[in-house]
């Protein structure tokens, strides 16, 4: 009976770490939602050198980098896709340990050639730099796709 009173503890406990989905994402008026006063997030389209970080820059068209973005989130573990609507892409990570999970959007701005990026935790005050890290770790794994997709397709 212990045993299956502590499952069931640790069952709701566990669950309860993923946190409701925002009631606010997605783009208004071409920018996606601003990061709150805490550490837990990242933003493109910040202006504050706390949550600041680069958008992921593209050549060519919105469909094309759009399919780019898919290759490379399909790299990423335990992230699925949740919404998608023309130049925009919100997608859910989640920890491996306490399942936490993070909210990562995408708008595509063509005009720029840009895809503005924005990661932000859920739950809690701190993130440890886990949005920063993703971010960048995208960003990694976007140059190099270009670069590949360079040597095979000069122009």
């Amino acid at each position: 009976m212990k045993v299956l009173s502590l499952m069931l503890f640790t069952g709701i406990i566990l669950s309860g770490c993923s946190g409701a989905r925002p009631s606010r994402t997605g783009p208004l008026d071409g920018r996606l939602p601003p990061c709150p006063a805490s550490p837990n997030c990242v933003s493109s389209q910040s202006t504050d050198q706390d949550h600041a970080i680069e958008p992921l820059r593209f050549s060519g068209t919105a469909a094309e980098a759009m399919a780019d973005l898919h290759a490379v989130l399909a790299l990423l573990k335990r992230t699925k896709i949740v919404t998608e609507s023309g130049g925009y892409l919100h997608a859910e990570c989640t920890s491996l340990l306490l399942r936490f999970v993070d909210d990562l959007e995408f708008l595509i701005d063509t005009r720029e050639q840009v895809i503005h990026v924005r990661s932000a935790s859920r739950l809690g005050y701190s993130d440890l730099g886990v949005n920063r890290k993703r971010v960048e770790t995208i960003r990694m794994i976007w140059e190099r796709l270009h670069q590949e997709q360079n040597h095979k397709h000069p122009r």
